[in-house]
């Protein structure tokens, strides 16, 4: 049975679907109205039999409520298609999408690159995308989402370049990325295996445009087929002889439909289309399996693809064929012939007239000219550029300039096509092209192995593979993988020297300052320094005001009136949740720290502690309790004053912690330490904020942990299932085991919590301590025995973590109590110390006002970014949240929207006992308490009386 019992526990819990509208009464929420389509995650353990049905405990993944709800309206979900109905959020929706199991089903196994359909806007209009991603948005998320790249007419009309809440999901370029959830999106098909509804919509369509249109051809009648550049609605058709596009490799190609329908002896009714290419890059020529489909003049000139990787042509991309135009084709040059070595061996028909299925031929002459082309420019020899040329002419400047989209052609050189040399079928051989056309170099680029490029003009588009010397040039060669092969090509060997590896025929020598960039994608544009960036102009609508009066904070109602809303509290910018989170939590609604404002400013101060006062006080506090915002251009300036001091350039664009920078802030401030406190046998030491360190504990998370220091004794309150504790016990352990005293009682106290870096916690819930005792933590004041409340003058170590007498406490005795205890065999070998109290005696009770400090402020961290919760009033549940990144407008240069909001539940978790929030399930809780109680990475305390007068 246990190992059935263990096997259960390890079973994924079961994902539910709320068939009908349902009211559960809950003890805390009260009634909770859960909605059909609503989803639900089976809880552990959570079934129930009564005399009225089954009942099951869930969690609802809408709202995150636990509710236990009857089995009958609950309908079960694959995981996998949990996950994909998850972000959608119209529960009808859902329920039509998980209505359709086979669309779910396409879009959990769709490959990465394949092509989408985005429905546009509230027409269900189609916009053509390319699938990036798919997977959960945050980590720890179930919930998948699709991260499409936009193309064709919806180019450019996205939301951002892949990039979400700083996290890059994938890359695209700006304003073509869209996140979108299943129901938003659906993959274009046309085959027999659509559903019947589609087909016959589809059928429809086509018969209606092949009746108006009435095209004919020769072999099989031709289809009507759906083009993937539609602009909106059911996408727009196109027929034979209509202009088409595709890409092959890196280059697009085009053309006109010459055949469109399904290939013979073929189960599959896929469509397939025939393309006459404008140039001679292909390899069918018509014919497929002895059936003769249209007709193509030269096997070189035709392409038989599918339908999904052909687009129409748009009017501005047209251009006209080359390959059919006769007046614009002419001969190969003659040049003279030379016995030197060539770049590649000749073929041995070179001598023999091209025919149909023949590629043109380069003569040896010519690759002698390739040869020559790398030597230094001669006036006695005339350099001939050939198509496509292996090396260009020279130019003076070392770095070419962007090229314009319609590069300016020469006039042709060579002398009319000679008839002798056509094809039966009227087509010419290859035209040669004018000599390389002399282009300015363009300023600030330059290319390194890797960079794309072009050569010549008309263009030839590679990468460069090698950059350095070759023997007999006397500046630096680039060698260049074209996207295309050419004869006159090498596989990256040049004179019988290999430089680099290619497949043969695409490998190209050039002078490297013959290179332009690829001017077939646009020029990268100049990164923006976002430090100089953060000024008061770039920010100018974001700007908060300068405010010199003292103003105090302000508290209860007030205070959530003033904060709460969108661009309220810290503005964020470039990494600086860690500063806007530290100065939120630690100014808005407390004064115990406002002393530093005013910390007196002496003629030997550093002036740029004078500078970070002012600055502090009158751009950032003070703007903060008046108005509630304040720009990231006055931390952008604090920053900078901080970088400055410590001279660490990191202050202005990287990611800090938040004890590091209010350390740094202190010193620059000039201030007095805010915490005083020695060990058993040393001098005070002084610091601002004390990390809690405490007994080293099991990294097993699901293992039960008895102790921090023996399995039985236990200063903690730990479950099997999660390592809780709270700040009180953290610190009193912390204290003890350390032989540490406060020497004085803190106005305020930062209490850094125990974790090692942005990821590994010792604890999986510690619980803020609403209110911190530390009155047995202070050095030489009068204590109480913990057993008769006299006057204790002994405190034992061993005796806290013992069992028998309130474990998890601290235990300190007078003479009689001390003697009593420590006379049991178990306690025998402990080793009590005597406590510093006042000098001279004392008889009878002891009658001491406890010294406690409130919680004010708790810092969480998670992912890296940090976020504070902050108490404004007196009641339980007056607590406010605050994020500077909760939202952004623009993209890499835009602007950060900070958003403080209430959070009273927080309140309700706050004043539970820890044995109580060990019972709690850490799956159920809601976001802003699941990162309050599992993210602690600070908690500031302090006392309202102190503060008055330190």
């Amino acid at each position: 049975s246990g190992d059935a019992h263990h096997s259960r526990r390890r079973r994924p819990p079961r994902m539910y679907v709320v068939e009908a509208d349902y009211k559960v009464q809950d003890h805390l929420e009260g009634t909770i109205r859960l909605q059909r389509g609503q989803l639900c995650q089976e809880q552990e353990g959570g079934g129930q039999r009564s005399a009225r049905g089954d009942y099951l405990w869930v969690k609802v993944i809408d709202n995150g409520s636990m509710v236990k709800i009857d089995t009958r309206v609950l309908g079960e979900v694959r995981a996998d298609f949990a996950g994909l109905l998850e972000p959608v959020r119209n529960p009808e929706e859902r329920l039509r999408l998980l209505a359709k199991p086979h669309r779910l089903q396409r879009l959990a196994s769709l490959a990465l690159g394949s092509e989408v359909w985005v429905y546009w806007n509230q027409s269900r209009d189609f916009a053509e995308a390319d699938l990036r991603f798919r997977g959960p948005l945050t980590r720890g998320s179930s919930a998948v989402y699709f991260g499409v790249q936009l193309k064709g007419w919806a180019a450019g009309k996205g939301k951002s370049n892949g990039n979400y809440k700083g996290h890059q999901l994938f890359t695209c370029p700006d304003g073509c990325g869209l996140i979108l959830s299943a129901s938003e999106l659906t993959v274009p098909r046309l085959s027999h295996t659509s559903s019947s509804g589609d087909h016959d919509r589809q059928a429809q369509q086509a018969n209606q445009t092949s009746s108006s249109n009435g095209h004919q051809s020769h072999g099989p009648s031709p289809v009507n087929i759906l083009s993937r550049a539609a602009e909106s609605g059911p996408p727009a058709l196109f027929s034979v002889g209509q202009r088409v596009c595709f890409t092959q490799g890196d280059a697009v190609r085009r053309g006109s439909v010459r055949f469109c329908g399904p290939l013979p002896d073929r189960l599959s009714s896929e469509v397939f289309v025939g393309v006459l290419l404008d140039h001679a890059v292909g390899s069918w020529d018509g014919v497929y399996k002895n059936t003769h489909l249209c007709s193509i003049p030269s096997a070189m000139f035709g392409a038989l693809l599918p339908l999904s990787h052909v687009t129409a042509e748009t009017g501005s991309e047209r251009s006209p064929p080359t390959a059919a135009n006769p007046k614009a084709l002419t001969k190969l040059p003659q040049l003279p012939p030379a016995n030197k070595t060539v770049l590649q061996p000749l073929s041995p028909t070179h001598d023999k007239e091209p025919t149909p299925t023949n590629r043109p031929l380069i003569q040896p002459a010519m690759l002698v000219t390739a040869k020559k082309a790398l030597q230094p420019p001669s006036n006695s020899v005339l350099k001939v550029a050939l198509k496509p040329p292996p090396l260009t002419a020279p130019k003076p400047p070392l770095k070419p300039p962007a090229v314009p989209p319609n590069k300016p052609q020469a006039p042709p050189t060579s002398p009319p096509t000679d008839p002798s040399r056509s094809f039966a079928n009227g087509f010419h051989s290859f035209p040669s092209p004018p000599p390389v056309v002399e282009q300015k170099a363009e300023p600030d680029t330059w290319f390194e192995v890797g960079s794309m490029v072009e050569v010549n003009d008309p263009p030839l588009f590679g990468v460069i593979r090698w950059i350095g010397q070759i023997s007999g040039v006397p500046e630096p060669v680039a060698g260049i993988e074209l996207d295309q092969e050419m004869a006159a090509a090498t596989d990256g060997s040049y004179l019988g020297e290999r430089h680099f590896r290619c497949p043969a025929n695409k490998g190209l020598f050039v002078k490297l300052r013959n290179c332009r960039r690829d001017s077939r994608f646009p020029a990268p544009e100049t990164p923006i320094n976002q430090v100089d960036r953060c000024n008061s102009i770039a920010f100018a609508n974001w700007s908060s005001q300068r405010v010199d009066e003292n103003t105090p904070p302000v508290m209860g109602l007030d205070a959530r009136v003033l904060y709460e809303g969108f661009k309220k509290g810290i503005q964020g910018h470039l990494n600086s949740c860690y500063l806007d989170a530290s100065l939120f939590s630690v100014f808005s609604c407390c004064s115990s720290l406002d002393w530093v404002l005013f910390w007196p400013t002496g003629p030997q101060k550093n002036p740029r502690s004078r500078n970070a006062q002012d600055l502090l006080r009158c751009e950032i506090v003070n703007p903060l309790r008046r108005f509630g915002y304040v720009c990231a251009s006055k931390t952008m300036t604090l920053r900078k004053l901080l970088q400055a001091e410590t001279a660490d350039a990191g202050f202005t664009n990287e990611e800090k912690d938040p004890e590091e920078f209010l350390n740094q802030l202190f010193l620059l401030l000039r201030v007095e330490p805010l915490l005083k406190i020695r060990s058993v046998s040393q001098q005070p030491q002084e610091c601002f904020i004390y990390q809690l360190f405490p007994p080293s504990v099991s990294a097993t998370p699901s293992s039960p942990v008895g102790s921090p220091l023996s399995p039985s004794l236990s200063p903690l309150a730990l479950s099997s299932l999660m390592r809780v504790s709270s700040v009180q016990m953290l610190l009193e352990s912390s204290f003890m085991h350390s032989g540490l005293k406060l020497t004085e009682a803190p106005s305020c106290l930062p209490l850094l919590m125990p974790r090692f870096g942005k990821e590994f916690k010792m604890f999986d819930v510690i619980l803020p301590s609403l209110s911190l005792d530390i009155t047995d933590l202070l050095d030489e004041t009068v204590r109480q025995c913990s057993i008769c409340q006299s006057l204790a003058q002994w405190e034992c170590l061993q005796c806290y973590e013992d069992d028998d007498i309130t474990p998890g406490q601290l235990k300190q005795y007078c003479n009689t109590c001390n003697t009593q205890v420590h006379t049991h065999r178990k306690r025998q070998e402990h080793e009590p110390a005597v406590i510093r109290g006042p000098q001279g005696s004392w008889e009878g009770p002891v009658h001491c006002v406890r010294q406690l400090m409130d919680l004010f402020a708790v810092t969480c961290i998670e992912t890296s970014h940090y976020v504070s919760f902050v108490k404004y009033g007196p009641q339980t549940t007056d607590w406010l949240f605050f994020d500077s990144m909760a939202d952004r407008e623009g993209e890499e240069n835009g602007f950060n929207v900070p958003q403080v909001r209430a959070c009273p539940e927080v309140g309700r978790y706050l004043s539970l006992s820890v044995e109580e929030i060990a019972r709690l399930d850490a799956s159920t809780l809601r976001d802003p308490v699941r990162r309050l109680l599992c993210d602690a990475y600070m908690c500031f305390y302090h006392c309202a009386e102190l503060s008055l007068y330190k």
